[in-house]
């Protein structure tokens, strides 16, 4: 499967095995677990995040783990976007820390 990262006007697009959008449910449920507690979006802690926020988490997550060149990583955490939310199209990332700003575009 496919997923569309904007960052910078860059235009980048990751392609993740769909067996592991599909075989790695446990690690997604242990991170929506995590996310259950609440989570930070930039300056603002959501004490309920529903699935944007938590979309845009981890998507702030991609970010780190492609500005580190962490594969494994990056490929999980698009992996979870693409599980969760298969009829994402595109995420255009924020990049100034302000995670609620990113973007996130669907199918048509």
């Amino acid at each position: 499967m496919d997923l569309n990262v904007i960052i910078d006007d860059q235009l980048y697009t990751l392609t993740v095995p769909d067996e592991i959008v599909t075989g790695a449910s446990d690690f997604f449920d242990r991170m929506d677990r995590d996310m259950d507690a609440g989570c930070q979006m930039g300056r603002e802690w959501v004490r309920q995040p529903g699935i944007e926020d938590r979309l845009r988490v981890v998507g702030d997550r991609l970010l780190s783990a492609l500005e580190r060149e962490n594969h494994d990583v990056g490929r999980m955490m698009a992996a979870y976007i693409l599980n969760r939310a298969p009829s994402v199209d595109t995420l255009s990332l924020d990049t100034t820390g302000e995670i609620q700003n990113t973007e996130i575009r669907y199918r048509a």
